[in-house]
């Protein structure tokens, strides 16, 4: 059996300049359905994995600073040569990071679980009757 300890994953950008490697498994993985994630990803939601610190990032990134909606500060990096977003961290948290899942190219990287700003939620996303719901930020 693989101690969860030692297992370490890598995510990148499209490509591949901006690396991020992380130790363990994710302490959650969620879907956020908030405009803010919308516009940043192209998308309907973004679905990121949060991990414990350490983690290493190679390459060079650009950042975004962005607040949100109950007052915390966020820091996005992305790839400055293809654009991708592949993390971000909040201000005065300096013992986690928040992971594109689609940065780590795993098809069998494990589900969400969580619904975060769900009442943004396009009505034709169809989610998992099990996974927990939040109108906005979890508490």
């Amino acid at each position: 059996m693989t101690n969860p300890a030692t297992t370490k994953r890598t995510a990148a950008c499209g490509c591949g300049q901006l690396r991020i490697e992380v130790d363990g498994e994710p302490l959650g993985v969620g879907v956020c359905h908030c405009f803010a994630c919308q516009q940043r990803t192209g998308s309907v939601f973004a679905t990121l994995a949060s991990f414990a610190a350490p983690y290493r990032v190679t390459g060079n990134a650009t950042e975004y600073r962005r607040i949100g909606d109950q007052g915390a500060s966020f820091v996005f990096r992305f790839c400055p040569v293809c654009g991708s977003n592949l993390f971000h961290t909040e201000d005065g948290v300096r013992d986690r990071v928040s992971v594109a899942v689609g940065g780590f190219r795993d098809s069998m990287f494990p589900a969400p679980t969580v619904s975060v700003h769900d009442r943004r939620r396009h009505d034709w996303v169809r989610l998992p009757k099990a996974m927990i719901r939040f109108d906005g930020d979890p508490p």
